[in-house]
């Protein structure tokens, strides 16, 4: 297959109308799509090289559904890797089987398999995303999913003239396999991205670029909607466009008091709907959208810009020596490690909390959790010399226990009520060592290993608080739980306070999301109702980082009545 260019729009595959699922979409119709995972030759930064893509486009094929329908997406596996897809932020209600993760609901899909994901989008409507979870696959493997309101609901704002898709991506020059593989071999830090992209396309900041550039074209005074999702691989990103505000009004899917910023920071995993009103007196035929990195790594990392081009209509289109020289207005994006920024921009989310959109945040809590995530190290194999701090290997950990990939997958056994030789219920909801967290990091930093998970009661509420440890540097971690949404009651800089910082909560108009950071040596807290059944993993965003360990998995048992009970597995369920 020939070199692609990236799409500024994704073509819709053709869908069915059939009958829904009992128990599963309530209202709406179902829509088919099919996923062929192939190989494709990709052209980008003066090289091409191979990579896996889904029905040869990369990015991939945006998915519509609506509020109330059913989805069914038909994964062919043509690579030679094994492959699975996660729906990030559909709750999948009951319905693990669908969710993704490898290993954890199910076992991947290998070479010249199969797998149809059947799901409902119940209760949910916004800006999500699909990707592959698997290994590094979804440096490529990934796609829009939009989730359209009913059709009684609409907007709670004003129609954009249009809705338009922006995916922020890393390419690299090197095969990621590769990459991580050597990685986890020398335990060092692995080798970084060589730029980021809007859409699959770096821009003019980076060599042989200038014809890979995204365009959006805009007609003055018209509002759009930028439907922005940050699917980059290990980095947090800030996000600007020269002389131009944008108004948030929606975050992971959930609507948020709309809110105006001239720069937004974003992490991995997270989705964000801004509205941008185009000026009706431009004072240039075009602009620069920007992205660049927020970190506090005291490792390597791409500190490159990319950029994009708002393109206003009815004015003379910039030449390509203007854009290849960088004469755009550019924006002022914060320096790479302006933590104050993110937190100032962090605090300004809060949910409607309307009758319609009611932010139901649990008041009473059943089970209360402190986990430390950060990085960790292990010790170097005595017939080996690694690269790690001072010699071990980079690791990572909650709690200090890392995540060891099962043999087979979580769900299945925990359906099969088949634990032995497979997981533990025994996962620390405290630190085993209580020490100063953000302070000066404890003599031995070794990692515990193992598959552990927290067991809940059905319909427990619980409260998390997530506290980010300086070992190896105080960095910023997005964690994402798969199968609900959590309510961001407090956040805080410094070591969690459990009698000073509760007080503080919000717990009228907290945010709902689906992934937050860990503030850089800071705790976020956030609450949630375990009314999902099944295993649900929740994992650092950074892929690096959830390669070296940092993730766990929640176990909720079933509830008493029928309709609070795990579905049973497919036929077509992939075997281990």
């Amino acid at each position: 297959m020939g070199a692609l260019r990236g799409q500024a729009a994704w073509p819709f595959l053709a869908f069915a109308v059939l009958l829904a699922l009992p128990g599963l979409a309530a209202a709406g119709i179902t829509r088919h799509y099919t996923f062929n995972v192939r190989m494709a030759n990709v052209t980008r930064l003066c090289g091409t090289k191979s990579i896996p893509t889904v029905n040869g486009q990369f990015p991939g094929p945006k998915l519509v559904a609506r509020e109330g329908d059913r989805l069914v997406v038909k994964v062919h596996n043509h690579i030679n890797y094994n492959v699975s897809f996660h729906w990030h932020g559909i709750r999948q209600l009951r319905n693990g089987w669908a969710d993704g993760p490898s290993y954890i609901t199910q076992c991947p899909i290998q070479p010249g398999q199969s797998y149809a994901y059947d799901f409902a989008v119940t209760g949910q409507r916004g800006t999500l995303w699909w990707h592959a979870h698997f290994s590094w696959l979804r440096v490529h493997l990934y796609g829009p999913l939009v989730i359209l309101p009913s059709r009684s609901q609409g907007y709670p704002f004003p129609s954009p003239h249009r809705e338009v898709p922006i995916m922020f991506g890393e390419w690299f020059r090197a095969d990621t396999e590769t990459v991580i593989s050597q990685a986890l071999q020398t335990g060092a830090g692995p080798n970084v991205s060589d730029a980021y992209t809007f859409n699959g396309l770096p821009g003019p900041t980076y060599n042989c670029s200038s014809k890979d550039t995204y365009k959006l074209k805009v007609q003055p005074g018209r509002t759009y909607m930028l439907r922005l999702i940050n699917s980059a691989l290990n980095n947090e990103l800030f996000f600007a466009i020269a002389n131009h505000t944008l108004t948030v009004v929606e975050a992971d899917a959930n609507y948020v008091k709309p809110f105006t910023v001239d720069t937004l920071v974003i992490s991995p995993g997270q989705t964000m709907n801004v509205l941008l009103t185009a000026s009706t007196d431009p004072a240039s035929q075009a602009f620069a959208m920007a992205i660049a990195p927020y970190t506090n790594t005291q490792g390597a990392f791409d500190n490159t810009t990319a950029t994009a081009v708002l393109e206003y209509a009815a004015t003379r289109p910039p030449s390509t020596s203007s854009i290849q020289s960088r004469r755009l207005p550019l924006p002022a994006l914060p320096r790479y490690n302006d933590t104050a920024a993110v937190a100032s921009f962090s605090s300004k989310f809060r949910s409607l909390a309307t009758a319609q959109y009611p932010a139901r945040v649990p008041r009473a809590v059943d089970r209360h959790v402190l986990f430390t995530v950060g990085l960790g190290t292990d010790p170097c194999p005595s017939n080996q010399t690694c690269q790690g701090p001072n010699g071990t290997k980079f690791a990572a950990s909650v709690n200090n226990n890392s995540f060891v990939r099962p043999r087979t997958a979580l769900l299945e056994a925990h359906y099969q009520r088949r634990y032995a030789g497979v997981l533990m219920a025994d996962f620390p909801t405290t630190p085993p060592r209580p020490f100063n967290y953000t302070g000066a990091p404890p003599n031995n930093t070794f990692v515990a290993h193992g598959t552990r998970v927290v067991p809940l009661a059905f319909n427990a509420s619980v409260e998390l608080v997530m506290q980010g440890t300086a070992i190896q540097g105080a960095e910023s971690h997005p964690l994402h739980m798969h199968g609900f949404n959590f309510f961001v009651v407090g956040q805080g800089f410094g070591n969690y306070d459990p009698v000073n910082d509760p007080p503080k909560y919000n717990l009228v108009d907290p945010v709902e999301r689906n992934t937050v950071s860990v503030p850089t040596a800071g705790w976020v807290a956030v609450r949630f109702l375990a009314d999902n059944p099944g295993v649900w993993l929740m994992h650092c965003h950074f892929d690096v980082h959830l390669s070296w360990g940092l993730s766990m998995a929640w176990m909720v048992d079933d509830g008493p009545l029928p309709n609070q009970k795990m579905l049973p597995p497919p036929s077509d369920l992939p075997k281990c």
